[in-house]
């Protein structure tokens, strides 16, 4: 299979290099990745100017044709499919993004606005994520398994398969669960702080707070509980 590998949070994130090398067990991988950090871009693309697209012959993976893209993750998707790939891929692979993409978050995660990309080309997506500053043992151990499960079930059109790793050691795993509803909540992006500077300026800071609990049945729920949680996504557009 011919594998489109892309994330939000750069090329040379060592979280978009693991997926790369676990993405070469089931075929041929196309890296192309924003050239700088591009987190919370959701589905956006590029308008109104030139992209450059650049080889990265350093890529520490070998085997893998990677390219650079000075534009967000769906852009990359995009020109991954027309420009870059000699044909169109079979699968694209978002990730590994830097920490959980769960509940309502998930509106606004570049990683799963590329991999919603990819439904809409037609193509098989799957967003993978890892709680942040956890190793990789988790995915390392898991990765595998749980790509060929969800390669054999069957996918709408416009769904994305949304995988989100818990960090830890991996035999603390307690198992997987699918089908996650999201959480009602929003954990990263909606707690500011504001600060009057003057009378006409006031300084807004943006702080990621995470919930340690979820409720059953829910995504963020799963991987508090130390499950790796699965789940479809409608992509807006089918």
């Amino acid at each position: 299979m011919r594998i489109l590998v892309t994330n939000d949070d750069g090329i040379h994130c060592k979280h978009m290099i693991k997926l790369a090398e676990l993405a070469k067990d089931f075929g041929e991988v196309w890296v192309v990745a924003p050239s700088s950090e591009c987190s919370a871009m959701s589905h956006r693309v590029t308008v109104g100017r030139h992209l450059t697209l650049k080889k990265e012959p350093d890529f520490p993976v070998k085997g893998v044709h990677a390219y650079s893209l000075d534009g967000t993750p769906a852009d990359c998707v995009k020109v991954g499919i027309q420009c870059v790939c000699p044909e169109k891929p079979d699968l694209v692979f978002s990730g590994m993004n830097v920490g959980y993409n769960l509940g309502r978050d998930v509106a606004y995660s570049g990683t799963f606005g590329a991999a919603a990309e990819g439904t809409m080309h037609g193509v098989k997506s799957i967003a993978y994520s890892l709680e942040k500053d956890a190793d990789f043992e988790v995915p390392e151990t898991f990765f595998r398994e749980i790509t060929e499960m969800l390669l054999k079930r069957d996918l709408a059109s416009d769904e994305v398969w949304n995988v989100n790793f818990p960090g830890g050691p991996a035999e603390d795993i307690k198992g997987i669960l699918f089908n996650r509803k999201l959480a009602a909540e929003e954990f990263y992006f909606n707690n500011y702080e504001c600060e009057e500077v003057s009378d006409d300026e006031t300084r807004i800071t943006a702080r990621y707070i995470f919930s340690e609990s979820g409720a059953e049945g829910t995504d963020l729920g799963a991987v508090t509980q130390g499950y790796i949680s699965i789940s479809k996504i409608k992509n807006l557009v089918p």
